[in-house]
């Protein structure tokens, strides 16, 4: 089923469906499947490093997370990330060690984050860099959406693309793959575009700059996919080939679509109001009207872009947490070393 969520259940994990193709067993999958019980006992003694109100402010628009979620999901996954840094930071005293090179500006560990509108990628974002700036190794933590990256709507009119904002074709790939190169190789400062949600459009000389931190966030719809392979076996760098570790946020299509609609519609009520809102038209009209409209962006923009080119890549994250119809996290799906 398109979309369906990794099951979670209590058989052992050599019965369990593969994560990936939904097909069982799950002993020759790549990935390890944990219910979300299982997950939580792997916080071990990890702290709660963040309160009630610490929480209602990272959470996005109709993305509701509790402290329980908190404790059961992200702070295991914030242990493991710790423990993960920590090691590529070994790995790389032991490289410079071992070529006896001078002391080389650090590369920030890169952890991309994917899904589909209306997932929730910016709440898990807000809460992993929240929880991971705690752990001593990586005190200073970034993060980046590409958004940034979109080509600016005039470009995108010129390109005749406007209706395909989100899909690959729609970002300057090569800006982003340059940024992420700098990051890499430890440059000092960084700078990467800014865009605003409210005027829907990049925002010309703003920008956002990143100065060497430990971890970097990366999140956006299709920062798993490969690019085109060009037929002259011409080596080209993908963006996720920059990413240390890479998570992909899961839901069932049906609860996708609920769940964007329903953001739409809570938008209609606050931040389409905004006289400077590129979508002010749906806040003027009827509800009725708005639904048709949320559901028509749906379904002609949201809903191929899922199915084409976001979902096909959820076999390439390391790390996969799947929603249930209340936004609740039911399962997650760790690749094998």
């Amino acid at each position: 089923m398109i979309g369906a969520p990794i099951p979670a259940s209590g058989i052992a994990d050599d019965e369990r469906q593969n994560p990936v193709t939904g097909e069982g067993p799950d002993r020759f999958s790549p990935y390890r499947l944990f219910s979300r019980a299982e997950w939580a006992q792997l916080r071990a003694d990890a702290p709660l490093t963040l309160d009630v109100d610490d929480i209602t402010r990272l959470q996005s628009l109709n993305d509701p997370i509790s402290i329980e979620e908190v404790v059961e999901i992200y702070l295991p996954l914030s242990r493991l990330l710790s423990l993960y840094v920590a090691a590529t930071q070994g790995l790389f005293k032991a490289t410079q060690r071992f070529l006896m090179a001078e002391r080389e500006a650090k590369a920030p560990y890169i952890i991309g984050l994917a899904g589909s509108v209306a997932v929730g990628k910016s709440t898990t974002a807000r809460v992993l860099k929240a929880l991971l700036a705690r752990w001593p190794n990586t005190p200073k933590v970034d993060l980046i959406t590409t958004d940034g990256f979109l080509h600016p709507n005039a470009e995108l009119t010129r390109m005749g693309a406007m209706e395909r904002k989100g899909f690959p074709e729609s970002y300057d790939t090569a800006a982003l793959l340059r940024f992420l190169t700098d990051i890499k190789a430890g440059k000092k400062r960084v700078a990467a575009p800014v865009y605003s949600h409210l005027v829907y459009d990049v925002v010309p000389g703003e920008e956002q700059v990143i100065e060497q931190p430990d971890i970097l966030i990366v999140e956006g719809l299709n920062v798993l996919q490969p690019a085109r392979l060009p037929r002259d076996g011409t080596a080209i760098p993908f963006v996720s080939d920059f990413f240390d570790f890479s998570i992909y946020l899961d839901g069932h299509e049906d609860d996708l679509h609920r769940w964007y609609v329903n953001r739409f519609m809570r938008l209609r009520q606050t931040a389409f109001r905004n006289p400077l809102s590129y979508f002010r038209k749906y806040a003027e009209g009827s509800e009725a009207e708005a639904l048709e409209n949320a559901d028509r962006l749906w379904m002609t923009i949201n809903l191929p872009n899922l199915r084409d080119n976001i979902l096909p890549t959820r076999q390439r994250a390391s790390l996969i947490l799947a929603k249930g119809a209340s936004h609740r996290i039911e399962s997650v799906a760790l690749r094998r070393l």
